[in-house]
C-alpha cells in the first residue's frame, strides 16, 4: 500500500480525478485481454507528458513500480500490474495532435484509439495500415509497446514499421525525443527502434510521430474452401511466387471453422480443413481487378474446392465476417481462452498445424488455429476453463510444447502479441543467452531500479 503522502502528491500532479484508489478502480485496471489478474497499490490517469515525468519521478524517488497501460487489450499480461504500485494508464492522453498531409505524417498522443486515428486520416485520402485485430479498442501507444500486428501486415508491415520518431519518458522522469519526419534519419543509434516493442520495460510512450501512406481506392476479396490444409499452404507460396502480394491472406483451421458455424450459423462448409480469405488493394481498380483474378486462377490451380469472389463491398463484408467472428465464437466455447501467435516458416505452416493439433488431442483440450497465413504467424487458441483445476493444470506444459513447435520449426515465440510475462520463460531458450544478457544490460542502463513495468519481457 502507498502512504496517504505519496497518494496526495499524485493528486497534486494530475488533479483529484486522475487518482483512482477505491477497491472498484483497482480492480477494473487489474486485468488485461488474458486471463491474469492483479491490483495496483493506485491508478493515475495523466494527461500531459509533463504530468507524466512528475508522476515516473516520483515513483523513482520512491522506489515504486511503474505499469504502463493503454486499453489493456494486451494477450501477454504485459501491463498487469504483478508488482502493485501504479497502474499509469495513457487513455486521457487522447489527442491526434498534428496531421501532416504534405509530409504524409501525424502525430499523436499514446492514448488515441486505433481505428480513430485510422478513420481520420483516411478522411484526407491518407492510410495508417497496421491493423491488430483490437483496433477498435487498443491505443497506439499500446501498438507501439508490443510492436503490433494483424492481418495487412503481410503488404504493409507491422506498428514499427510506421514509427518516425516519438516521446518517451525515461525511468528517472527525463523527456526523451527520438526521431522525426525526415524520412532518411540514421544519426546515432536507432533509439525509435529501441522502445518499439519494449513493454514498458524502459520508459512510457506519450507521443507518437507516424508515416502515412496514400489510401488504396480499391479493394477486392476473395474466399477459397480447401479439403486439405496441405493444399491450402500450397497456395499461399503459390499466390506470393507468382509475384503477387496480397494486403491479407488469412487461413482459418477446421477447428476455427466448425467453432465459428456453431456460434454464428454462417454457412461455413464443415467438411473442409481450411479456409483462406485473400484481400487485393490499390489505386488502380483494373490492376486489382486483376490481381484478385489471378489470386482466384491460383487458389483453383492448388486444390480449392470453391473461390468465392466478392463483387461489392456488401459480399466482401460478408466474407470477412468469418474471420471476425472467431473470437466471439471462441467465448461461447470455452470461458477462458489462451491465445498465442507463433509465427513459423510459412512453408512450415502444415506441419506446425499437425503438431499442434497433436498437443490438443495428447491434452483432450480444443487448440483453435487461425492467423495471418500471409506471414507464417498462427494464432493457437487454447480453449479452458479456469475453474477446473483439472483444465487449469494443462495450460503452461500445452504453451511450452506449442512453442517448442514454433522453435523446433524455425519460427519464434510472437509475431505481434509481445512477451509480457507468459512467455517470458521461453525468451532464452528463443534468443539465446547472449541476446538476453544484452538485453538485460540495457534494461540496466536506462531503468537501474527496476522500477519500469518490472518482471515482464526478460528472464
Amino acid at each position: 500500500m502507498l502512504s496517504q503522502a505519496i497518494i496526495k502528491q499524485l493528486r497534486d500532479i494530475v488533479g483529484r480525478d486522475g487518482v483512482l484508489d477505491s477497491p472498484e478502480d483497482l480492480v477494473a485496471y487489474s486485468i488485461d485481454g488474458t486471463f491474469a489478474e492483479h491490483r495496483p497499490d493506485v491508478v493515475v490517469l495523466p494527461t500531459t507528458t509533463d504530468q507524466v515525468s512528475r508522476v515516473v519521478a516520483l515513483a523513482g524517488h520512491e522506489r515504486i513500480p511503474v505499469v504502463p497501460r493503454g486499453m489493456a487489450s494486451g494477450l501477454a499480461a504485459a501491463s498487469v500490474p504483478f508488482s502493485g504500485g501504479i497502474a499509469l494508464s495513457l487513455t486521457r492522453m487522447n489527442r491526434i495532435l498534428e496531421i501532416d498531409q504534405e509530409n504524409r505524417t501525424v502525430l499523436v498522443e499514446a492514448g488515441v484509439i486505433t481505428a480513430e486515428l485510422q478513420a481520420e486520416v483516411e478522411k484526407r485520402g491518407l492510410f495508417y495500415p497496421p491493423d491488430p485485430s483490437s483496433n477498435r479498442h487498443s491505443t497506439i501507444g499500446g501498438n507501439i509497446a508490443c510492436n503490433a500486428g494483424g492481418p495487412r501486415c503481410l503488404k504493409y508491415g507491422v506498428t514499427g514499421d510506421y514509427v518516425m520518431g516519438l516521446t518517451v519518458v525515461l525511468p528517472d522522469g527525463q523527456v526523451l525525443h527520438t526521431g522525426g519526419k525526415a524520412i532518411k534519419n540514421v544519426v546515432g543509434y536507432d533509439l525509435t527502434s529501441l522502445f518499439v516493442g519494449s513493454e514498458g520495460t524502459l520508459g512510457v510512450i506519450t507521443e507518437a510521430l507516424l508515416k502515412l501512406v496514400a489510401r488504396p481506392r480499391f479493394v477486392r476479396t476473395a474466399r477459397a474452401e480447401f479439403t486439405s490444409l496441405d493444399d491450402a499452404s500450397r497456395t499461399v507460396n503459390a499466390v506470393l511466387s507468382a509475384g503477387i502480394v496480397p494486403a491479407t491472406l488469412e487461413l482459418m483451421d477446421e477447428t476455427a471453422i466448425a467453432c465459428i458455424e456453431e456460434a454464428m450459423h454462417l454457412g461455413l462448409p464443415l467438411d473442409v480443413e481450411a479456409i483462406l480469405i485473400i484481400e487485393s488493394d490499390g489505386s488502380d481498380e483494373e490492376a486489382v481487378i486483376r490481381e484478385i483474378e489471378a489470386i482466384a486462377r491460383i487458389c483453383w490451380e492448388h486444390g480449392a474446392r470453391q473461390v468465392n469472389v466478392a463483387r461489392d463491398e456488401q459480399e466482401r463484408d460478408r466474407l470477412w465476417k468469418a474471420r471476425r467472428s472467431v473470437s466471439p465464437s471462441l467465448a461461447r466455447k470455452a470461458p477462458n481462452k489462451l491465445g498465442e501467435d507463433i509465427t513459423v516458416p510459412r512453408s512450415a505452416i502444415p506441419e506446425a498445424i499437425r503438431r499442434i493439433k497433436a498437443i490438443s488431442a495428447k491434452y483432450e483440450q480444443p487448440i483453435v488455429i487461425f492467423g495471418h497465413a500471409g506471414d507464417g504467424n498462427l494464432h493457437p487458441n487454447i480453449l479452458f476453463d479456469k475453474r477446473d483445476p483439472e483444465q487449469w493444470a494443462k495450460i503452461e506444459p500445452m504453451v511450452g510444447e506449442v512453442f517448442g513447435v514454433a522453435l523446433n520449426l524455425g519460427g519464434t515465440l510472437s509475431g505481434e502479441h509481445g512477451v509480457g510475462v507468459l512467455k517470458r520463460p521461453y525468451m532464452e531458450q528463443a534468443l539465446g543467452p547472449l541476446s538476453v544478457e544484452v538485453q538485460q544490460r540495457i534494461k540496466q542502463v536506462l531503468d537501474p531500479l527496476n522500477i519500469m513495468n518490472p518482471g515482464k519481457v526478460l528472464p
